[in-house]
């Protein structure tokens, strides 16, 4: 493995089974589907409305205790809402650009045009897919060199034609396999943050997921950037930190709490403008309350934005960045 690659470690795909916090729920969620199948009169009205008072308190219970290593699972909760599901809650007269012009089309990045809300955007993000074959065809959502130059090309039209740009953000990293690295992986990544940095429309970034390392940051850089409330951002993966730090991916939990990775940690660092609210149980139990809580915070950003002068908005995302971190002189 490469220094790039190294830095760029993707542990594999977190089986659901780690999720257990959730059985309960599901177990309850399996009975309101079955209470709610039955035809309308049959007695079991009193039942279901137990059923739903009950999953709804032992939601709030359980998610009002989450550790940091349960909210990335629930990151990567596999129904969990992905870009094209939120281009079609959200996105009127979609139009999907392909292909870098370059190499090759990429399907982990997603990017085109269309009208949110009455306004005309450009719209990039990572999908990840459902079911194997999907999946596999868009890499687990994880781009190489292409995805990154096909999304820098969406970026270029945009700013010709005036269009502000929402990029969606869930990853687990760039694909850092050979294929990438010779195609310069590395140089498409920091082309895309060079380029986001001085582009001349405004910028909207939401973390709607997993934030993993160069692959989340090569479309992270905006004007505000919002987080889903379960949604989790940081420069490698838990497990990939346990393995650097103690050799052992299973201290992968030690290692979330260690790196601070969730949404309110992220706000307090001041990596993120925003939090979005997400539905009581994750955006994964309501895709469709997510979408509407979601589509809200991109309209307030986006009206707030426009109005801005360009070289104003311009320098406040160059201070933005710059004032990232923390250090002291020695």
């Amino acid at each position: 493995m490469t220094a790039f690659a190294a830095l760029c470690y993707v542990a594999p795909p977190v089986a659901t089974t780690d999720a257990q916090f959730e059985e309960p729920l599901n177990g309850l969620r399996r009975r309101l589907e079955e209470l709610e199948g039955y035809p309308e009169g049959s007695g079991h009205e009193r039942e279901i409305r137990q059923v739903r008072e009950e999953l709804a308190r032992r939601t709030a219970e359980v998610y009002s205790s989450l550790s940091r290593w349960q909210k990335a699972l629930v990151a990567r909760h596999p129904d969990r809402p992905y870009t094209l599901d939120y281009v079609a809650a959200l996105m009127d007269d979609w139009v999907e650009l392909h292909g870098d012009r370059l190499f090759a089309d990429d399907p982990a990045i997603v990017a085109g045009f269309a009208r949110f809300r009455g306004r005309s955007v450009a719209l990039i993000g990572h999908q990840k897919g459902r079911g194997t074959k999907e999946r596999i065809h868009r890499n687990f959502g994880q781009p190489r060199p292409e995805g990154y130059r096909k999304a820098l090309r969406i970026l270029r039209l945009a700013e010709r034609f005036g269009r502000p740009v929402i990029t969606l953000i869930d990853t687990a990293g760039a694909y850092p396999g050979l294929d990438a690295e010779e195609r310069g992986q590395a140089e498409a990544i920091a082309r895309n943050l060079i380029e986001m940095a001085q582009l001349r429309v405004p910028i909207v970034v939401a973390i709607t997921g997993e934030g993993g390392s160069g692959g989340a940051l090569a479309l992270g850089v905006g004007d505000r950037v919002l987080v889903l409330e379960y949604a989790v951002y940081s420069v490698i993966s838990p497990e990939g930190c346990a393995a650097i730090l103690w050799k052992d991916q299973e201290r992968k939990a030690q290692a979330a709490e260690a790196m601070r990775i969730t949404a309110p940690d992220l706000e307090r660092l001041g990596v993120v403008d925003r939090i979005v609210p997400e539905p009581p149980g994750g955006a994964h139990a309501d895709p469709a309350g997510a979408a509407r809580s979601l589509g809200d915070a991109l309209e307030s950003a986006l009206a707030e934005l426009v109005q801005r002068p360009i070289e104003k908005l311009l320098e406040e995302r160059y201070r933005k960045f710059r004032a990232l971190g923390v250090f002291q002189e020695a």
